[in-house]
């Protein structure tokens, strides 16, 4: 069976509010702006983005959460009471087992696997097979981030996979 492509964009939160990356140099990271909304609120960037397509998921990911701060739990809560609620992956730099099943007990969002947060392949070892788990292999231009057995074993993979490159975006 065909497994279909889909576009999904990415929001980056730092301080609770989306930030423009800048070529993975999360320093020099400013709240966004852009002809999509008048602010940088979460709720008005998302709808800013549905006003072009009909997004039905947005890839969250945590900065503060990512570098060991505060998870933007409030702007995630925000962006479930939007009208039409969209499926989130929220990648939050979770790393070890306890933060892992805590997201995957969080039934309004997948949790994001970052190859950059991962010291070892214990954590996708353990949960490859749990249907909410999204893994993401991230880069820096041509450089893998993480354990080069989850680049290089896709039989560790869960169902869902997806490639960042932190070089171009985030």
């Amino acid at each position: 069976m065909r497994k279909a492509l889909r576009i999904i964009p990415v929001l980056d939160l730092k301080d609770g509010v989306v930030v423009r990356a800048q070529q993975g140099k999360r320093d020099r990271y400013r709240p966004i702006v852009t002809p999509l909304s008048r602010s940088p609120d979460v709720v008005a960037v998302a709808e800013g983005l549905r006003g072009l397509y009909p997004f039905s998921t947005f890839y969250i990911a945590d900065l503060d959460a990512i570098e060991g701060g505060t998870p933007n739990s409030d702007a995630l809560a925000r962006l479930r009471t939007m009208a039409e609620p969209p499926e989130l992956w929220v990648d939050a730099g979770v790393a070890d087992e306890k933060t892992l099943l805590a997201a995957l007990a969080e039934r309004s969002l997948s949790p994001v696997l970052g190859s950059e947060s991962q010291r070892d392949d214990m954590l996708l070892r353990r949960f490859r097979d749990h249907p909410d788990l999204i893994l993401s292999l991230d880069f820096v231009g041509d450089s893998f981030c993480g354990p080069r057995s989850l680049l290089e074993e896709p039989e560790l993979w869960p169902q869902k996979v997806i490639v960042m490159t932190l070089a171009k975006g985030g």
